[in-house]
């Protein structure tokens, strides 16, 4: 069985995986997420997530390495991962009432033959219009400090959408699991398979 390393410490990702019964272990990337000056959102999405394989395949050289980012943006400007509730606050204001789109990239690498496969989707997400009221308590009762867009759809986040636009949809919680199955066969893991 081929060793499998998440390239994260996210308890989203690490539930999410869990979901195809594959036996894998965890190990954060720990690198700058810093977007470049003017770096198109598409681009930071890759530029991070094969950043992260590659930094965990150092210590795991034989081991097929899964990471990922996700980025949120609305209108070109970027929102990350807010670390704070006032943060928060700021980028679910500047989401109420439009249009968001969360680009998520998978990245598969496998050093010991330098195998990299890369694919990424952009999920559509239309919110509501947000009272300052709405906002607070959301933030309050959720702490998306940690997400992108500062949003958790498979918790209370959801109260704050009118609808989401995607082909997949576990994109949302960081780890597209139809992208990653298809990864995964194309470097010969069919979870069906999996003991």
């Amino acid at each position: 069985m081929t060793e499998i390393v998440l390239a994260s410490q996210s308890p989203y990702r690490r539930i999410a995986l869990e979901q195809l019964g594959l036996s894998f272990e965890c190990d954060a990337p720990h690198i700058d997420e810093t977007p470049e000056p003017g770096e198109p959102i598409a681009d930071l999405v890759k530029r991070l997530s094969i950043s992260k394989v590659k930094t965990v395949a150092q210590r795991h050289p034989k081991a097929l390495i899964i990471g990922g980012d996700q980025c949120a943006s609305v209108d070109g400007q970027i929102l990350g991962k807010p670390g704070n509730y006032e943060n928060a606050v700021k980028q679910l204001s500047l989401c109420s009432g439009r249009v968001a789109e969360f680009h998520s990239g998978m990245c598969l690498y496998r050093a010991s033959d330098e195998h990299l496969l890369f694919s990424d989707g952009v999920t559509r997400v239309v919110f509501r219009a947000l009272s300052e009221s709405d906002i607070a308590a959301y933030v309050k009762k959720d702490e998306p400090y940690d997400c992108a867009g500062s949003i958790r759809c498979e918790c209370l986040g959801v109260s704050l959408l009118e609808r989401i636009e995607n082909d997949d949809p576990t994109s949302l919680m960081g780890l597209p699991l139809i992208m990653l199955t298809r990864l995964l066969r194309e470097s010969g893991v069919d979870v069906l398979d999996a003991p």
